[in-house]
């Protein structure tokens, strides 16, 4: 008779570990992945204001330590190498980055072709980089996550598993 009883109080411990360890895996998955959410998010936040004080300290009056002359203009592709190289993680094949001066009209690409294709275009343009105006950087990223299957909802489950995040930020050309 005792045997009996601890082989079922046996089939009972298997039943409730289940029961409780597939919560618990789904609570340990979600943890990691709202981290790593977090963490692209502060990524590309930081890597956004860098590219943004990159360009405010490279105005029409720009002189020494910052260049060695007056005038120092960069190009669409050097604020998007510091935008790069301040975002470690960030593909710079999905994540589109738009740079919009105080006036004229924005650019807006993948950050892999704005490295590549804008080495010769001046930014801020010359009508708006003038000290006192300013530009704005912004970015956004699509997170792919496998926890938004688990999400009701009205989209179709190839299409929910992508949320855009999104990071801005405005300076004023300091010269």
């Amino acid at each position: 008779m005792t045997g009996n009883r601890s082989a079922r109080s046996r089939g009972a411990t298997i039943l409730e570990f289940s029961l409780a360890g597939i919560g618990l895996i789904f609570v340990f998955l979600s943890f990691f992945e709202v981290s790593r959410g977090m963490w692209i998010y502060q990524t590309l936040s930081y890597a956004v204001r860098e590219g943004a004080r990159y360009a405010s300290v490279h105005g029409k009056d720009c002189a020494p330590p910052y260049a060695p002359s007056p005038g120092c203009q960069v190009t669409v592709s050097q604020i998007a190498a510091v935008i790069k190289a301040a975002g470690p993680g960030i593909d710079p094949n999905t994540t589109t980055v738009t740079l919009t001066p105080a006036s004229g009209s924005a650019t807006s690409d993948t950050l892999a072709n704005l490295i590549a294709n804008y080495t010769t275009t001046d930014w801020p343009p010359s009508s708006a980089y003038s000290t006192g105006q300013t530009v704005q950087v912004s970015a956004a990223y699509p997170f792919r996550t496998f926890l938004a299957m688990f999400w009701m909802g009205s989209r179709p489950v190839a299409d929910s598993q992508v949320f855009t995040l999104g990071a801005s930020s405005t300076e004023t050309i300091q010269f």
